[in-house]
C-alpha cells in the first residue's frame, strides 16, 4: 500500500520520480482500509526537505498510511514560505482532539540552548503529554528524542566539546527488539549533533531499554515501553548529501567544523558520498509501524482506551 500525503506537497514529486508509491487523496477516500494515520511534528529549519525524507521512509510499508504535516503554534518558522506552511501543514492546537496512530517529532536545530529556553517549550510538553492519550505510538528522533527523554524521565543533555559528525557504526545492544528485526548486528548510521545523552543518567526505570549504541557516538536507539515511545538520537532519514550540505553550510560560515567522519571517500569533500544505510532507515520505520498496527484499534477513536491499556500490558510484560 501507498502514502497518502497532499496531492501538490512538494515532496510527492520527489518520491515519484524515485519510485515509492503515492495514493492521491481522491483514490484513498475510495479504498475500504483504515490508513495509518501519522502526524509528523516538523521543527527542522528546511521544512520541505525533512518532510520529503520523512514521508520517503514512512511511505516504504505495506501498509497504507496517511501522514499530517504539524508545525507549532508558538513558533513561527523563518526558513519556510509562509505559503508552503499554510496550505500543508497544521498547527498541533488544531488537531489536538484528534487521534493518531503514531507520531513523529523531528530534530531541531536548537540543541545547544537549555530544554526551557526554547521558545515553543511549554507547547512541546503539552505535545508530549497529549500524545500519552491521542497517540498509539510516539518515534522522537535527535533534539526531539532528547527533549521527551528529559520530558518524561529527566534525563539532561551534555554539550560536546565538539560537534559529533560523520557516519559511525553502531551495535545491537538488545537483539530481539522488535524494533530492530531485519538489522544487522552492526550498522553505520549518520551523526550530527553539538549534544549527548549519556547512558549513565538513565534512570533505572523497568521497560526503558538502550537498543542500540556506538562506542563512539554513544546511545543510538531506545525503546520507553512505560510511555509507548522510541528515542533514536541520529539520522536514519538523511539523504546521501545531507551531511555535505551540513558541513558546506558551515564553512561557508566560517565555523571550525571538521570533515564529517567516514563521510566523503577517502576524507576528500569534492567525492560525492554514497548512502550507507538507506536500508536501514526503511527496516526501522517498517518495524515501527508494523508493530504499532498489531495493537492500535480499527476504530480511531478508541486510541484513548487502547493508549492506557497497552501501558499497562506493556509494562506487566517487563516486570
Amino acid at each position: 500500500m501507498p502514502i497518502k500525503i497532499p496531492n501538490n506537497l512538494p515532496a510527492r514529486r520527489v518520491l515519484e520520480r524515485e519510485g515509492v508509491r503515492i495514493i492521491s487523496e481522491t483514490d484513498a477516500i475510495r479504498q475500504d482500509v483504515r490508513p495509518m494515520r501519522i502526524a509528523l511534528l516538523n521543527l527542522m529549519p528546511d521544512k520541505i526537505r525533512a518532510e520529503t525524507q520523512f514521508a520517503r521512509v514512512i511511505g516504504s510499508t505495506p501498509l497504507q498510511v496517511e501522514m499530517t504535516l504539524l508545525n507549532t503554534g508558538s513558533y513561527k518558522s523563518r526558513n519556510t514560505p509562509e505559503h508552503h506552511l499554510i496550505d500543508f501543514y497544521k498547527t498541533w492546537d488544531q488537531v489536538r482532539h484528534e487521534f493518531f496512530d503514531g507520531l513523529v517529532v523531528t530534530g531541531a536545530p536548537v540543541e545547544t540552548l537549555p530544554f526551557e529556553e526554547v521558545e515553543y517549550w511549554p507547547e512541546l510538553c503539552r505535545i508530549f503529554d497529549w500524545a500519552q492519550t491521542n497517540v498509539y505510538r510516539g518515534f522522537y528522533i535527535c533534539w526531539g528524542a532528547q527533549a521527551a527523554l528529559h520530558h518524561y524521565h529527566g534525563v539532561p543533555k551534555h554539550l560536546l566539546p565538539r560537534k559529533k559528525f560523520g557516519i559511525f557504526r553502531h551495535r545491537i545492544v538488545k537483539s530481539d527488539a522488535s524494533l530492530l528485526l531485519g538489522f544487522n548486528d552492526e550498522f553505520s548510521i549518520p551523526v550530527s549533533r553539538h549534544t549527548e545523552t549519556r547512558k549513565n543518567d538513565l534512570p533505572d526505570t523497568p521497560g526503558l531499554n538502550v537498543l542500540a549504541e556506538s562506542d563512539e557516538s554513544g546511545l543510538c536507539l531506545m525503546e520507553d515501553i512505560p510511555h509507548r515511545a522510541a528515542y533514536m538520537f541520529n539520522h536514519l532519514e538523511y539523504d546521501a548529501d545531507t551531511l555535505k550540505g551540513e558541513y558546506e553550510r558551515d564553512v561557508a560560515a566560517g565555523e571550525l567544523i571538521q570533515i564529517p567522519k567516514n563521510y566523503f571517500p577517502d576524507d576528500n569533500p569534492k567525492r560525492p558520498p554514497t548512502n550507507q544505510w538507506r536500508s536501514y532507515a526503511h527496516l526501522l520505520f517498517w518495524n515501527w509501524i508494523g508493530e504499532m498496527y498489531q495493537g492500535t484499534p480499527f476504530e480511531i477513536s478508541q486510541i484513548g482506551a487502547k493508549c492506557a491499556a497497552a501501558t499497562q500490558t506493556d509494562l506487566d510484560k517487563t516486570a
